[in-house]
């Protein structure tokens, strides 16, 4: 979890907030057996960033609609999140009456229905991820070019691996099979490949199946290269690191990628 949303708005019982948020749009936010909203508390956080990023780079006072303020007394913004019946999710805060602390006080998460009972005449936009839709799907068309190197040879990103596979001699020849793998999945199911959203940027995540066939080991992050039409794989990602990146754009529909 990024903590500069806590620089912005100071949250009292930032835990008892987001546990009413998760019942508000009940979907599995802890990873394994945990009940610590691990996976809630990281999509708010990043979610407010790239709203804030956004709000900031609008030039026109008329196009700034990520965060709304009103007459210096509230702000809200979009959480991008829905309740059980479809009805949008903001976030509420009121000015901070401590004098010397941050300038915005978390009051609560509210439905569209609420925010009008209030009196917010016009509500936030959602996050905006990507422009065209197509950078969301893998295409099957281009062969993926691994990042050997980094994959490899940097001392972490080796660790990630399964200790089955680095302790053999023969680790790349497992990798490359592995994702030859992935790719002919995908021409039989698009959705395995799920966008992840990374430092502005539309990636794929692609399912490695290093030891089982059918259970991924890590999840293998490839982005669109025009010049040759490929693409590249940079690195590979722990599960729950990918079901992080990936949840900020959606819940991601694919059985290889759950929390």
């Amino acid at each position: 979890m990024d903590t500069r949303i806590f620089d912005y708005a100071y949250w009292p019982n930032f835990d008892k907030k987001i546990d009413i948020l998760a019942q508000l749009s009940p979907e599995k936010w802890s990873f394994g057996s945990n009940t610590d909203n691990s996976i809630l508390k990281n999509y708010i956080s990043h979610t407010f960033l790239k709203l804030k990023d956004e709000y900031d780079k609008e030039v026109d006072p008329e196009e700034k609609k990520r965060i709304i303020y009103e007459d210096d007394k509230l702000a809200c913004f979009n959480t991008g999140l829905f309740t059980s019946t479809y009805e949008p999710i903001y976030a509420l805060f009121y000015i901070n009456s401590v004098p010397g602390k941050q300038k915005w006080k978390f009051s609560d998460f509210k439905t569209e229905y609420q925010l009008t009972l209030i009196g917010v005449p016009v509500l936030p936009r959602r996050a905006n991820y990507f422009t065209n839709p197509s950078d969301l799907v893998f295409d099957t068309n281009r062969e993926i070019i691994p990042q050997w190197h980094h994959i490899i040879n940097n001392p972490e990103n080796f660790n990630r691996i399964p200790e089955q596979v680095r302790l053999g001699s023969n680790y790349q020849t497992v990798i490359e099979g592995a994702i030859k793998l992935a790719q002919k999945k995908i021409e039989a199911n698009y959705r395995l490949a799920v966008p992840q959203y990374y430092k502005g940027k539309i990636q794929l995540l692609i399912p490695l199946c290093l030891i089982d066939r059918n259970r991924a080991d890590l999840a293998l992050v490839v982005t669109k290269s025009e010049e040759p039409k490929c693409y590249l794989g940079h690195t590979c990602l722990p599960l729950d690191w990918a079901y992080n990146n990936a949840r900020l754009i959606a819940r991601p529909d694919s059985d290889w990628l759950q929390p």
